[in-house]
């Protein structure tokens, strides 16, 4: 009988305000354990940055098209939403870096093959020497016997100063900073190491070489790829655990900006939207850090109190250009998956260039012989390369602004890739544009995010999750969500 009563009880709520992919986790994790979950989510599509796009008939990740392997958190997760089997990595080819060469004019080379952050594990190879010639190469072979200066290993050291004082400029500016700056936005001397680069420092300690200590992070990294994704893109991930939620019977809501949070005395949360209150004992803000901080004003600046720092930036703001293009030159993947810019290297403006089509064989066999897709990114924290990177939000209709953009696109596409193309060879564009851009670890950054995270759930009932505080990229943030989630909700 008091099994029938238990069972016949009302779920508790839950609300989780934000509809990115750590607010679709967290939700979900919620969902399983019993709660009747709510998701709030400001923006007219659920994801985030995971979302698609529709190009001449072809559906396209618009935002992160990849996961890192490194850890299983993501092939977890997609297992549980039956998507284990469509889970496939990049084709060979590997990717390239734009950057200048030891004459200091452009060029193009192949990534080195042996490193990691694009830090090399054999300084003196010639995949490296080519880049960056024999005098910074035999600098930075001076790594494998230079005893390690103390400051390195203390937390809160930047990735620029541990590259820099270990191996030289050479090795930051032209190998280290094309990767760091097209993948996180920002210069390494920007990014704290241990967020950038999370175990490097550890190893640097252990291995009492730089060279030493990126070659036996690959070596512990799972074989194959670094990176992974899904056929038919990263926004089927999105599509997956929208209807998870929706068969667990979770209530789901977009274009609803939440106005104002506060705690009552009992400790229950009250939000407003506008049109609609809501309240609940179990509160998850999967926002961006200065959003979250603005919806708890009282709780961040009692947590902040004892945190010497800001909450981190939301970063650049970021162009991301897609061409559809009928050109057949592109058939034999001149530039295997891609490539990266150094910051500063004359003749292009973009960051990044991923050849998709090149990438990921379901999207070749989609697109066809002759058609291929390539992505550009603009936009760096500190050298935002076009000047219409930050206006609008999301996927707009064409402008001044856009037009201009597909045209250094297709200008910095034909540098990049070796031949000649032209606004005639493009079949469909888009503008893809993120206001806030990536989250800016600066130096100190975990420790201060620890603290911070600490101090805000010592009120009951309250987590806070995200890229911001738990580290870029899906993996990071799926893991860190269901670990803070699930722990809480088991009670």
């Amino acid at each position: 009988m008091a099994e029938d009563t238990a069972q016949s009880a009302p779920a508790q709520p839950a609300i989780v305000v934000g509809g990115g992919i750590s607010g679709l986790v967290a939700a979900r994790e919620l969902a399983v354990r019993g709660f009747a979950v709510t998701v709030l989510e400001a923006a007219g599509h659920w994801g985030g940055c995971v979302y698609a796009h529709e190009l001449d008939g072809l559906t396209l990740d618009a935002g992160a098209e990849s996961f890192a392997t490194k850890s299983t958190a993501v092939p977890d997760l997609l297992k549980e939403l039956g998507l284990d089997s469509e889970i496939v990595i990049p084709r060979p080819g590997g990717s390239w870096l734009y950057t200048v060469n030891s004459e200091g004019a452009p060029e193009v080379f192949p990534s080195p093959k042996q490193g990691l952050f694009g830090i090399p594990a054999a300084p003196t190879a010639k995949d490296v020497v080519v880049i960056i010639g024999e005098a910074a190469a035999t600098e930075a072979a001076r790594d494998l016997e230079m005893p390690v200066d103390p400051a390195l290993l203390e937390p809160g050291v930047s990735l620029g100063q541990v590259v820099r004082a270990r191996m030289g400029e050479a090795v930051l500016d032209r190998l280290v900073t094309p990767v760091v700056a097209g993948v996180l936005s920002a210069h390494p001397d920007f990014l704290d190491c241990d967020a950038a680069a999370p175990g490097l420092r550890a190893a640097l300690a252990r291995e009492g070489s730089l060279a030493r200590a990126a070659a036996s992070l690959r070596a512990a990294a799972p074989a194959g790829s670094a990176v992974g994704g899904l056929v038919g893109g990263m926004q089927s991930f999105t599509r997956a655990l929208v209807s998870d939620l929706e068969e667990r019977g979770a209530e789901l809501l977009l274009n609803t900006i939440v106005e104002s949070v506060t705690q009552a005395d009992d400790g229950s949360w009250r939000l407003e939207t506008g049109e609609d209150s809501f309240a609940t004992e179990h509160l998850v803000i999967a926002t961006d850090g200065p959003t979250a901080a603005a919806l708890l004003p009282e709780q961040f600046a009692n947590a902040t109190e004892t945190v010497d720092s800001e909450i981190p930036s939301t970063g650049a703001p970021i162009a991301l250009v897609t061409l559809v293009l009928d050109a057949p030159l592109l058939d034999q993947a001149p530039r295997g998956t891609g490539l990266l810019v150094a910051p500063g290297t004359p003749g292009v403006t973009a960051k990044a260039l991923t050849h998709a089509s090149a990438k990921w064989q379901w999207l070749a066999d989609a697109a066809g012989p002759g058609t291929h897709v390539v992505r550009l990114s603009f936009g760096r924290l500190d050298d935002v390369a076009a000047e219409g990177a930050g206006s609008g939000a999301g996927s707009v209709s064409a402008t001044s602004e856009d037009e201009a953009l597909v045209a250094a696109a297709i200008a910095d596409a034909s540098t990049l890739l070796g031949g000649s193309l032209s606004a005639a060879d493009v079949l469909a564009s888009d503008v893809v544009r993120f206001r806030a851009g990536l989250p800016f670890a600066r130096p100190g950054h975990r420790q201060h995010m620890a603290s911070l995270r600490e101090q805000l759930e010592q009120h009951e009932g309250l987590h806070v999750v995200g890229a911001w505080i738990a580290g870029t990229g899906l993996a990071a943030v799926v893991a860190d969500t269901r670990r803070r989630v699930s722990a809480s909700s088991q009670s």
